[in-house]
């Protein structure tokens, strides 16, 4: 950035209500008045992975909201560990209400899975454009059991976040490792025993048996049974439609990508290379300049600027 350049604005934190009255913290960005884009992480991660992509959105004159997911960073855990699909879609069907009009949303992994799933709930266009990051109704099962696999690893923490860090550079050998690990104090907490544990309910996972598990075969079946139902979701869009692959994904093959241009073939698709499955971390360059092509195409400003109101 040079002196001419402004900076950015820092974000503003802010609150939703989802299903249930479950409490919901997001990230904004840019003005309140501008069309919004809703960003959606994945399983995991918390609003923080869109922190250099919201303020480069923001710059080019969106509103930018980055929200927490239930049972993720600082958004609230649900009591009865309501993780089902069904769970989410009512949340992100919630926080669109109160946006009072349809937003461009991008969804990563889980996230795009809750913006497909939501969109299967009603007839009616949900979103002026949407923007898939590495996931499509077909998803690998191997990939999906890798994640699980990480995400399950330490269930009593790390000593120290140098462990932590250890731990990620060892599940994303591809990626550099980053010279200071200050980053990691956004995805992990220190707890009162000094452990630093994941900053997400373990009963996200837990609570599935499969995944608790690690049953390769139930995993199968759980993608399986998912895939049909977000298959017909995703042919009901009718808005632009964007989805963004790593060239390295395990989770979202060649096939995967056949299968969804098939169900949607409105859709534009781009490779981001040098990433796996974590696009946006592995190469957010790549991948906010991908997004950026997306939103500032005709069509989607078209959708963005002329979606309906509600109140």
């Amino acid at each position: 950035m040079t002196s001419s350049q402004p900076r950015d604005e820092p974000a503003r934190t802010t609150t939703f209500t989802g299903a249930g009255g479950i409490t919901l913290i997001a990230d904004q960005w840019g003005p309140a008045d501008a069309p919004p884009v809703l960003l959606l992480h994945g399983g995991g991660q918390t609003r923080h992975a869109w922190r250099d992509t919201g303020a480069q959105l923001a710059r080019d004159g969106w509103r930018v909201i980055a929200l927490d997911l239930r049972g993720h960073g600082d958004s609230a855990w649900p009591e009865t560990a309501a993780y089902e699909i069904d769970d989410f879609a009512g949340d992100l069907h919630a926080v669109i209400a109160r946006l009072g009009r349809p937003p461009v949303v991008v969804g990563a992994s889980l996230g795009g899975i809750m913006a497909l799933a939501t969109q299967g709930r009603v007839a009616r266009q949900l979103y002026a454009a949407v923007a898939l990051v590495d996931i499509t109704p077909r998803m690998e099962p191997d990939g999906v059991e890798r994640i699980v696999g990480f995400m399950l690893a330490h269930p009593d923490g790390f000593a120290t976040l140098d462990d932590a860090a250890d731990a990620v550079a060892a599940y994303l050998p591809h990626r550099r490792r980053p010279a200071s690990i200050d980053g990691l104090r956004r995805s992990l907490t220190e707890h009162a025993d000094g452990r630093w544990r994941w900053r997400w309910d373990p009963r996200f996972l837990t609570s599935k048996p499969e995944f608790a598990d690690r049953d390769p075969a139930a995993i199968r079946r759980r993608t399986d049974d998912m895939q049909h139902a977000l298959t017909d979701a995703a042919a009901r869009l009718t808005v632009p439609t964007l989805l963004v692959r790593g060239a390295m994904s395990d989770v979202v093959s060649p096939d995967s990508v056949r299968h969804f241009l098939d169900a949607v073939p409105h859709a534009t698709y781009v490779d981001v290379e040098d990433a796996s499955h974590m696009v946006a971390g592995d190469r957010n360059d790549l991948f906010t300049a991908a997004l950026l092509d997306f939103l500032r195409r005709d069509d989607v400003r078209h959708s963005a600027a002329s979606a309906p109101h509600h109140g």
